[in-house]
């Protein structure tokens, strides 16, 4: 039974007379939410996200933080944002980790991800922080199976890609898939189902079910393209289910195609959280377990001449993300929420509350429960974005995308004592003579950080773009940057304010021409 807590809160108004907590943790990577039929899409087979929205409470204004992939799961372990500070890298020393604290706390949370990034050298300090871990490898061009013969390769694999070695062994890995089972993102939802049927009747734990896909490439099996076969039966081009970090420069079949790979896997994945749900059902989690699914970032398939994400400017293929929550303190089915809302800095707190623990005053997140509750907003505006990119900022309506002042993009700095990026260490000249140990933070407890500059973008964001001011109310589609300087005047206000809550290296308002806000 849920009843009101006396003199509550806005950060949490609900108190179970069962001290019963559970909650499942499902994560998608790169997830679009116009591909899904709860957010008006008509033509991919996804039934069991609408039997989701039925279920849940759908967010219809939640957007992504820190990007991409590892920056994501950092903000979802700490609760705040962290792309003004550094680049990709592991969790700090000085960083609070959500599961972790639940761990101190004695709640059992457990990890099963088929996700690479956790494992190599610019994300190996995350999957520490749970009780336990499961990981299931092959995905993309993961390094995991050793074999010297060449396979065979599709040439428009390799023509159009940058690393022929990573997309050999992705090939290579494909070979031993020739069924489902054997997919990781089938075994990383097999170990979750197992967890929750080893588990149902014990109490206070947190699982995290995390697949890479539908993250490029789109591979699957052949079940799921018969899903679309009219369209797999006229397609007559070349092989093509990963596209590129770059502008579209594929024929109109091409891009058509690359679309239906991506709702093939789409479908998978609809598959999968499908057996969630039964597991949901069939145990009656409804009473006493929260269901969060969720992803990090969208992907652009075509939209705006565009591939992929990172390259380009965050538009709301990428940014405006889908988020679907159920928490048993207050049922909320089939319902709609307009708050706008930040999954990856407000997860951390919500379930942080959920599981009855202290909020640590270094999250800048907001609990989940006041929105769920009756929709009440939990902030004016959102900032986004990725390391040395646009630094971005929306109220809901318009979406701010600040740019650098400078060609250069200087001044840039990383700030970290994990000098790591995705896939290896830090050049050794950035520990030269330039190297700087800068003063703390306000949420780095006490500790100085490494100072590195960063010259040529940070791997990622590769390109300079100009700011840029959309309404969404009058332009869903960004297709026509608004010029308006009282409205902008507003949105560079939300954005000063939001990076003063993050407490914002001084460089980064020097870099987009923002003043700083003085801190006396």
């Amino acid at each position: 039974m849920i009843k009101p807590m006396a003199n509550a809160t806005t950060s949490s108004i609900f108190l179970t007379e069962s001290s019963i907590m559970k909650a499942i943790m499902v994560m998608f990577d790169s997830l679009n939410r116009h591909f899904l039929p709860p957010y008006g899409c008509d033509w991919t087979h996804a039934p069991n996200f609408q039997r989701l929205a039925q279920k849940t409470t759908t967010f219809d204004r939640s957007y992504v933080c820190s990007m991409p992939c590892m920056p994501a799961r950092r903000d979802l372990h700490t609760g705040r944002p962290n792309f003004l500070h550094r680049c990709w890298g592991p969790l700090e020393p000085f960083d609070d980790s959500m599961p972790q604290l639940l761990k101190n706390a004695g709640v059992h949370t457990h990890l099963a991800t088929d996700h690479g990034h956790y494992f190599e050298d610019g994300g190996a300090t995350y999957h520490g922080r749970y009780t336990t871990w499961e990981y299931f490898r092959g995905q993309e061009g993961d390094p995991c199976i050793g074999q010297i013969a060449n396979p065979t390769i599709p040439p428009m694999v390799l023509k159009k890609q940058r690393n022929e070695a990573f997309f050999r062994q992705d090939w290579i890995n494909r070979s031993h898939m020739a069924r489902e089972e054997c997919q990781p993102q089938h075994k990383t939802f097999v170990a979750g189902l197992d967890f929750i049927e080893r588990n149902h009747d014990e109490d206070n734990w947190l699982l995290q079910i995390e697949t890479f896909d539908p993250h490029e490439p789109f591979f699957t099996q052949r079940q799921y393209k018969d899903l679309y076969a009219e369209h797999y039966e006229k397609y007559q081009g070349e092989h093509f289910d990963w596209p590129p970090y770059t502008k579209v420069n594929q024929s109109p079949e091409e891009i058509e195609h690359v679309r239906y790979e991506y709702a093939a896997l789409l479908s998978m994945c609809d598959a999968r959280l499908g057996h969630v749900l039964d597991a949901m059902d069939q145990h009656n989690l409804w009473e006493d377990t929260m269901l969060i699914v969720w992803t990090d970032h969208g992907f652009l398939l075509g939209e705006h001449d565009c591939w992929a994400k990172c390259h380009i400017p965050f538009y709301e293929h990428v940014a405006h993300t889908p988020f679907f929550v159920w928490d048993p303190r207050n049922p909320q089915a089939n319902q709609r929420r307009n708050a706008l809302t930040q999954p990856a800095i407000d997860l951390p707190v919500t379930l942080l509350e959920y599981f009855n623990q202290p909020i640590p005053p270094d999250m800048l997140g907001q609990s989940l429960a006041p929105a769920i509750a009756n929709d009440t907003p939990l902030r004016d505006a959102a900032i986004f974005g990725i390391h040395g990119g646009h630094i971005n900022v929306t109220d809901g309506r318009y979406v701010y995308m600040r740019g650098p002042v400078n060609d250069d993009n200087q001044p840039l700095s990383n700030h970290t004592l994990m000098p790591t990026r995705m896939r290896g260490y830090f050049d050794l000249e950035k520990f030269g003579p330039d190297l700087e140990l800068a003063p703390p933070f306000s949420f780095t407890k006490s500790c100085h950080t490494l100072k590195t500059s960063v010259h040529g973008g940070n791997g990622l964001a590769t390109e300079k773009f100009p700011t840029l001011l959309f309404d969404l109310q009058t332009d869903p589609h960004q297709e026509s940057p608004l010029e308006d300087q009282s409205i902008e005047q507003q949105m560079v206000t939300h954005l000063i304010k939001q990076m003063q809550a993050c407490d914002a290296p001084t460089e980064q308002y020097q870099r987009v021409g923002l003043p700083q806000p003085s801190t006396d």
